[in-house]
């Protein structure tokens, strides 16, 4: 019992001087138990490759410069896709939580294409833009918007009334309520939009790929489908929970709680 108690102590120890080893440390049970079943060789090394091949692979790939030219595909289109979205989202969704007219029109509309998945959209996207950036960046932009709007709308509605009423008494313009009491009060709300509608955004970004993509992290795992190369698979899978953990845990979560906390809305 003591000597578990000195290594969890230990560890509580290493992962507060070192954060990252926090994140690190859950995966090795995951890795120790890959790593035991192929070896084992229970499966066929070409269906069940160990995280020696696919590390292999990726040095491979990216010393042949296909992985970062996919990569850096992948990236600009979430980025471009994103922010075509976020600037669409939080403007409407304040729109909508404001104003009751805005929401009588809006509402009804937007639960009508939210109910439509964005892969829907595909087959007549590929009739109208065919198969290329247009059809991606649409899908993209349909898939973060959706998130974005209904979590800004519940942001915007959950604001008491009052804190406006009482900045309007004391002679604020509408613009200055909106900015100084309205947009902080939903503030955690958008965020958390944000970060579903990236996370959906990707997700979308990584099935269109397959589909239409002559680029992309999506099109490599596909493509390594046509040529049975399961440990590219696996490579862009572990590249994909990779870059969204980065994401999300080094940029969405710092800004949720710096902006939460500046405004007072977040304690921890």
């Amino acid at each position: 019992m003591n000597l578990m108690l000195q290594i969890w102590g230990g560890y509580v120890r290493l992962t507060q001087r070192w954060p990252g080893l926090a994140a690190i440390v859950p995966f090795i049970p995951v890795l120790a138990l890959w790593t035991a079943v192929s070896e084992a060789g229970l499966f066929p090394r070409a269906f069940f490759p160990g995280p020696a091949d696919v590390v292999r692979a990726f040095f491979t790939l990216t010393y042949k410069g296909i992985l970062p030219d996919y990569l850096q595909d992948s990236l600009i289109r979430l980025a471009t896709g994103a922010a075509v979205g976020v600037a669409i989202g939080i403007p409407l969704g304040v729109l909508i939580g404001t104003s009751r007219w805005a929401h009588r029109i809006c509402w009804p509309v937007l639960l009508f294409f939210q109910a439509i998945g964005d892969i829907a959209w595909l087959p007549i996207l590929l009739i109208w833009f065919g198969f290329g950036l247009t059809t991606m960046t649409f899908v993209i932009v349909y898939t973060v918007l959706f998130p974005v709007v209904l979590n800004t709308v519940l942001g915007v509605e959950s604001v008491p009334r009052d804190l406006s009423r009482a900045a309007l008494s004391l002679g604020a313009s509408r613009a200055r309520v909106l900015w100084e009491v309205t947009l902080p009060g939903a503030l955690p709300n958008i965020i958390t939009g944000l970060r579903n509608g990236l996370g959906y955004g990707w997700r979308a970004l990584i099935a269109v790929e397959m589909i239409v993509g002559t680029s992309g992290i999506g099109f490599m795992m596909f493509d390594a489908r046509r040529a049975g190369s399961t440990v590219e698979i696996l490579l862009g899978m572990i590249i994909l929970g990779l870059l969204w953990y980065i994401v999300d845990a080094w940029i969405l979560a710092p800004l949720e709680r710096a902006t939460g906390q500046r405004w007072g809305l977040v304690t921890s």
